[in-house]
């Protein structure tokens, strides 16, 4: 079910169909695959919201809007990630609680991977911006290394904590982020206004 390869593939064939349709699109062969996808979408329409986030042209009102539809993308991926766990778990006889417990879960670590494979992506560009200078363009060129580098080690050790998981030599739990920002019951701003609002005549 989990191929760390594959993950990766996915991964890479999403992010650039999304910035170039004209390339193959992307197909999660298995509801997990899809999962993937769902989660590496997420986070790949937070990294661009981020971006807009900081045009130093935008208005106020474009800021703020921004910033909301930001906490939205971040509760979705969080919320996908957990899915991704989820989906994990379920797929698994009941794990020995006796067993080595991991602390960083499946769908942590591919969350990891998804933003990886973006920052490879928008990495690789720099190397080729034409209006860039040769030393941007080396600059970003070091930074690839190290960040293929860094996906590879990664994506060995999700194989690797998925191998054992499956032989019954690890284990992980369903962590939940409980992002308490979105919530109008946890968040004191957002309940300061609410209350606020039921008390005006």
């Amino acid at each position: 079910m989990l191929s760390a390869p594959q993950i990766v593939h996915l991964h890479d064939q999403a992010t650039l169909f999304w910035h170039d349709p004209s390339t193959p699109r992307p197909i999660g062969a298995t509801h997990f695959d899809q999962l993937v996808l769902d989660q590496h979408r997420a986070n790949f329409d937070l990294w661009h919201r981020e971006d807009a986030a900081r045009d130093p042209l935008a208005g106020d009102q474009a800021i703020a809007a921004c910033k909301r539809s930001i906490d939205k993308l971040n509760q979705l991926r969080n919320d996908l990630t957990e899915r991704l766990d989820r989906y994990l778990l379920d797929s698994l006889p009941p794990l020995d609680p006796g067993l080595s417990l991991h602390s960083e879960t499946p769908g942590l670590m591919i969350d990891r991977l998804s933003i990886l494979a973006l920052k490879v992506f928008h990495t690789a560009e720099e190397t080729q911006r034409a209006s860039a200078t040769p030393e941007h363009r080396e600059r970003n060129r070091e930074r690839l290394t190290v960040l293929n580098e860094q996906r590879d080690d990664l994506a060995r050790c999700l194989a690797e904590l998925w191998a054992d998981i499956r032989a019954g030599r690890r284990r992980f739990k369903l962590y939940r982020q409980l992002k308490m920002y979105n919530d109008p019951t946890l968040n004191p701003v957002l309940y300061a206004v609410s209350s606020d609002s039921d008390t005006k005549p």
